[in-house]
């Protein structure tokens, strides 16, 4: 009996002596397998554009502080590369819209990069202060500038209007300042902002002025999405062309008297509520009051 139990007690202890063995043998190479995989993984920082402008405006690369601002903001949107490649792939759908009403209001094609730094170009974005849309509009001064904010209707969603809207601050501004890089600035910071600061400190030029810092930022965050989204393939964003977002084939209706039900009228124009916001994102409620004399021009599917 002795020599029973004797001979299962050596085979429980040899068992676990082995499974011991065995695991700590997986241990260290699955321990050496993350430190050669480690070793292998390598960081690097993009490099800087030897020369760059905004809307024609030359950025002063030459002076320390202004690389080191640019070479930030580069820096950490292009290790943000699933935002990027998001961004490449809108920017085929609402860039040629931007760049149309951008061109029609004369103001510089470049201000579409400020779009992406505003918004992502997310019709539906909103900041913590309520900025919305995708030139990202306060509704109190969205009305200063042509857009319609209440609760039916909110066309800061609307890349046509709100794109006309902020072409109008811009080109106010720059009358203002002589300057589409300082316009662009005070997109941030406001114009009476800019202005008092560049009075305090006796110069217009925006790369010679200490501003906020989001201000600082907000420049050199446009500058960055321009170099990246310009060069995307050089720095390695790859896209297909059928990975890229398409325009969506719509046809226009004229709305001249109101909507009680927007759900049902999607009904009747063959669609559905959904896809009538998704293409009308300033459409806030399920009416749609219409004055006399106004009209709404809504979308619906091509087909």
């Amino acid at each position: 009996m002795k020599a029973a139990i004797q001979t299962v007690f050596n085979f429980v202890t040899g068992f676990f002596v082995c499974l011991f063995i065995i695991t700590q043998l997986s241990f260290e190479n699955l321990r050496s397998g993350t430190e050669e995989k480690i070793g292998e993984t390598k960081w690097y920082a993009p490099s800087l554009p030897d020369k760059i402008d905004f809307a024609g405006e030359k950025v002063p690369l030459n002076k320390w502080d202004i690389r080191e601002r640019l070479d930030r903001e580069i820096l950490f949107n292009y290790y943000y590369q699933n935002n990027i490649l998001f961004i490449l792939k809108l920017s085929n759908r609402y860039f040629p819209v931007i760049e149309e009403r951008l061109k029609a209001n004369g103001v510089p094609a470049d201000f579409k990069y400020l779009c992406i730094a505003e918004s992502n170009m997310l019709a539906n974005a909103t900041s913590r202060v309520g900025a919305v849309g995708f030139w990202q509009f306060m509704p109190d001064t969205a009305p200063a500038y042509g857009l319609e904010v209440n609760k039916q209707v909110d066309t800061r969603r609307d890349i046509i209007r709100s794109t006309d809207a902020a072409c109008r601050y811009l080109k106010n501004a720059y009358n203002k300042f002589g300057s589409w890089t300082a316009a662009a600035a005070s997109y941030n910071c406001g114009q009476g902002g800019y202005s008092a600061q560049a009075k305090l400190q006796q110069t217009n030029y925006y790369y010679d002025l200490l501003l906020p810092e989001e201000t600082n930022r907000y420049m050199f965050r446009i500058l960055a999405f321009k170099h990246l989204v310009e060069n995307s393939k050089e720095l390695g964003f790859e896209l297909e062309q059928e990975e890229l977002y398409q325009p969506v084939e719509t046809r226009k209706i004229i709305i001249t008297s109101s909507v009680t039900d927007l759900v049902q009228f999607a009904l009747d124009n063959g669609t559905n509520y959904k896809t009538l916001k998704l293409l009308n994102p300033w459409l806030r409620s399920t009416s749609l009051p219409v004055r006399s004399g106004k009209s709404y021009e809504v979308l619906l599917p091509a087909d």
